[in-house]
């Protein structure tokens, strides 16, 4: 029996998580790891080493220097499941992980040396005690803000938008003051960083509590449990959805001709899913388990409708859904409905 085998085989059993074995050492995590601590002595910082633990997703517990690095990236097969039950993966190559990692550890510096008490850090990114809401109105292209993470995540709140400046300020090889030399809000976000960082080079931190939340060795819900809570999006769709996807598979994407072979609108949606999901949560903030019960919404009305497209129109099919899809993302950010009431 091969490990991928037995390893489904204990989920279907229902073994917790904590059982799994799960670990960092010997994954492909660790070379990763290694890299962002040799960025983080590249750039000066000495005095701050977090502890990196597996936990249920990325973030730092507020006031502690623990960075939880989601479960499912330390093993193949699990980031393969997460991807097929949640349809996006949050680091799926080193790049992206690292990634992370640079804007979690601007949080662990905000923690750790607590600079979010200071009037300086207030004046540029707000208070920390701005209430912390899960769904949030990005304004795309803001110069007010830098661009790390997708979504236009530094939007979100004040300690997200340090977190997003401390990150492209460590990135190595970019070049901040060229690339935000006209914005200037951003850029004195990032000079602050830069100066704030240099000041506390040889400080030791006020904080230095390592605790963790929702360790990966206290989890004693299993993997189908876990997924289950995830599951969800929007529970209704306005009618008129399935009229628009009709205007997109209509006699101008159809097959053309009797030598011309009728493909499933379906299949095509289902193909498209996982690209969709990451890039319209790039340019528009809207989540990708929303546009993922969204897409699959389109998938069942396409197939009870038989809706079909020519294999020459394909690219016309893909274009018109992935406009579509992201008009409807873009409406739901701005107005909390997919269409205005």
């Amino acid at each position: 029996m091969s490990e991928m085998e037995s390893f489904q085989e204990a989920t279907h059993r229902g073994k917790p998580i904590r059982d799994l074995g799960l670990q960092i050492a010997g994954t492909e995590l660790e070379p990763i790891l290694a890299r962002f601590f040799d960025e983080l002595q590249a750039v000066g910082i000495t005095r701050v080493r977090p502890r990196v633990y597996l936990s249920t997703e990325w973030g730092v517990p507020f006031d502690t220097i623990a960075l939880a690095v989601p479960f499912y990236l330390a093993r193949p097969e699990l980031t393969r499941l997460h991807a097929e039950k949640t349809g996006h993966v949050e680091g799926q190559s080193a790049v992206a992980i690292l990634r992370y990692l640079r804007h979690e550890m601007g949080h662990v510096m905000n923690y750790a040396y607590r600079l979010y008490r200071e009037q300086d850090w207030i004046d540029r990114f707000g208070s920390i005690s701005t209430p912390y809401a899960e769904e949030y109105t990005p304004q795309p292209f803001s110069r007010r803000h830098v661009r790390h993470l997708p979504g236009w995540y530094a939007q979100k709140h004040p300690d997200e938008d340090w977190a997003e400046t401390f990150a492209v300020w460590m990135t190595p090889g970019r070049d901040w003051h060229a690339e935000y030399a006209d914005w200037p809000e951003a850029l004195a976000k990032l000079t602050y960083c830069d100066e704030r960082m240099l000041s506390l080079r040889d400080r030791e931190p006020v904080v230095t509590d390592d605790r963790g939340d929702e360790d990966v060795m206290e989890l004693d819900y299993s993997l189908d449990q876990f997924y289950r809570e995830l599951e969800g999006g929007p529970d209704g769709f306005p009618s008129d959805l399935e009229a628009a996807l009709h205007s997109i598979f209509d006699e101008d994407v159809a097959p053309g001709g009797i030598d011309e072979p009728a493909l499933a609108a379906g299949a095509l949606l289902v193909r498209m899913e996982s690209e969709l999901l990451g890039n319209v949560y790039r340019w528009t903030g809207h989540f990708p388990e929303k546009t993922r019960a969204l897409v699959r919404y389109f998938v069942g009305r396409a197939e009870q409708c038989g809706l079909t497209y020519g294999r020459d129109h394909e690219m016309q099919a893909v274009v018109g859904v992935t406009t579509l899809v992201t008009a409807l993302a873009m409406n739901f950010i701005l107005h909390g409905s997919y269409h205005r009431q």
